[in-house]
């Protein structure tokens, strides 16, 4: 079990396995000490990041407000670590000072751990809404962010009954002050510091090594483990290593037989509970969650047959076309770009290559399908509406999440491969944390 060193606070602490022994043996931080971790790179992310995220988007006052087991999505990015929900109604107030930075204040019923300023007294002023008012009338903001947004579910988490209230409370002369918080909070919930890098960093490269020990004679037996086994087994294997899974893992097949692809179902149920057979090719959807930060991974393995000591030549130079097309679209990444303008030009590079490509990656961090920029849909290849529209910034992740299509005459139909893996865009470029898929894994 790993030791928590406060001399170096933000320097983490998961140790790289090489073996399927290596990963059996690893073990998380123990609970208490991610719940320092967490408020320690929370407390940074309010007091180094924030500031220059409100001056950025004009905002003087950021309201977030929620009520027990109602959360805004984007409170449970701030509570502390011990905070499972809000706690009755909790008000978290952001001001920008011109002197003093943010200041972080707590309109709530209890203390919100150690970063926030506890800024209401019950026994002196029963009415929060009242005394939320009486904060704002004393720092005169020239502008309230309020989380509403139209096409970013993550950015509106303010509820109707929450924001009536308020508006009640609210002094008249204030309410033409009231703002969409949604390029701050995207922002917020976008932006990557160094100590959440180094958690993907290793948290993806545990992803690969429980995808790797799935997709292996230890955990398959060839012509009695089914799909849905495997998706359980990755469920229990996950929960032995004390982490977490964001969805359910899905486990497909694709072999020579007369069934079409179909995205939807291939995602959903993986065409049904199949037992694993020689020859099959194998994928698998599969996602971690740790210290608030998720993965989301996609790679394929094939079955071999007896006597067979590699894949099908057709089926290498078809994950090799896939690379290319992980490559056309990273190649594409520009500051400031937006997800349709990257969309299109990778989509029109890609088939101008001979490809046939699908196309749908989209942010990664507090959650899985996180917020920022869109990078097409399955079902939306000429752009996303809204998300599709936002800019490409640094210091961000994504999933690399795509399919090419290629007919293999010895199957004779059209199969996709399918990969999906995270990476880190800053100013060097992007980088994948883990590497990618570049070889099938193999199933003996």
């Amino acid at each position: 079990m790993l030791a928590w060193n406060k001399k170096n606070l933000f320097v983490l602490f998961l140790v790289a396995v090489t073996s399927f022994e290596a990963l059996a043996n690893w073990q998380p931080l123990p609970l208490r000490e991610r719940a320092q971790v967490i408020d320690s790179i929370t407390e940074q992310r309010i007091k180094a990041l924030l500031p220059s995220l409100m001056t950025e988007h004009g905002v003087d006052m950021w309201l977030i407000i929620s009520r027990e087991y109602n959360e805004d999505p984007v409170i449970k990015t701030i509570l502390p670590a011990t905070w499972h929900s809000a706690r009755r109604r909790t008000i978290l107030a952001f001001i920008n000072t011109p002197n003093d930075g943010v200041k972080a204040l707590a309109i709530a019923p209890y203390k919100v751990g150690n970063t926030f300023e506890r800024a209401w007294d019950k026994k002196a002023q029963p009415n929060q809404w009242q005394a939320l008012v009486d904060i704002i009338e004393h720092y005169k903001p020239r502008n309230i962010a309020l989380n509403e947004s139209e096409h970013w579910g993550h950015a509106d988490g303010l509820n109707v009954t929450d924001k009536r209230e308020f508006i009640e409370a609210l002094p008249q002369l204030y309410h033409h002050k009231l703002v969409s918080a949604e390029p701050l909070a995207i922002a917020w919930l976008e932006t990557r510091i160094a100590p959440e890098v180094k958690i993907l960093d290793e948290l993806v490269a545990k992803a690969h090594d429980i995808i790797a020990e799935g997709f292996s004679s230890q955990t398959i037996t060839v012509g009695e483990t089914t799909t849905q086994d495997l998706q359980w087994w990755f469920r229990e294997k996950v929960l032995s290593l004390n982490l977490q899974t964001w969805f359910h893992p899905s486990v497909s097949i694709q072999r020579s037989d007369k069934v079409k692809f179909d995205h939807e179902d291939s995602f959903t149920n993986g065409y049904g509970d199949q037992v694993i057979q020689p020859g099959d090719l194998l994928h698998v959807d599969f996602g971690l969650t740790y210290l608030r930060m998720n993965t989301d991974t996609q790679q394929h393995a094939y079955v071999l047959k007896e006597g067979e000591t590699k894949a099908p030549n057709y089926l290498i130079n078809a994950l090799q076309k896939a690379n290319v097309l992980q490559d056309i679209l990273t190649g594409e990444f520009e500051k400031e770009r937006t997800g349709n303008a990257v969309l299109k030009a990778s989509l029109a590079n890609a088939k101008a290559k001979g490809l046939k490509p699908t196309i749908y990656t989209h942010p990664l961090g507090f959650h899985g399908h996180g917020a920022g920029t869109t990078i097409g849909m399955w079902d939306k290849q000429s752009g996303v509406v809204g998300t599709g529209d936002y800019p490409l910034h640094y210091n961000t992740a994504y999933s690399i999440e795509l399919n090419n299509a290629i007919y293999i005459n010895a199957w004779q139909k059209e199969i996709r491969i399918m990969l999906e893996e995270d990476a880190y865009f800053d100013k060097s470029g992007i980088r994948y944390f883990d590497g990618r898929q570049t070889e099938l894994l193999l199933v003996r």
